[in-house]
């Protein structure tokens, strides 16, 4: 054990997790945590396995730094979280825009 810093997580945590090993952290649900490694369903609907050094406790609250996928559209914008209910966000853009969108539409860095 020593030199690990994995946490153990419980079915139906909500977490954040680096889909895929990137550099990103996107929200989702543990399904299970076992030896070590993460199964988890994102808030988008993916699923994938992840080690526990991938994962960590869920943290987004109102004044988070997040981008957000644009109304859907595929472009990656930050801004930060004005308002936090469940899974909906409410999101000021850097350049002054702003929307209501899903955990599922933003991730972290």
């Amino acid at each position: 054990m020593a030199g690990s810093q994995a946490l153990a997580f419980q079915r139906g945590e909500w977490v954040l997790a680096r889909f895929q090993g990137g550099k990103y952290w996107f929200p989702g649900i543990v399904q299970s945590d076992a030896r070590g490694l993460v199964a988890i369903r994102y808030d988008d609907g993916d699923v994938e396995t992840r080690p526990g050094n991938q994962v960590r406790p869920y943290d987004w609250r109102v004044g988070s730094s997040v981008d957000c996928n644009w109304q859907r559209r595929g472009e990656w914008y930050a801004g930060r979280i004005t308002a936090l209910r469940g899974g909906s966000l409410a999101i000021a853009y850097s350049d002054g825009d702003s929307e209501t969108t899903t955990t599922g539409m933003c991730r972290s860095r």
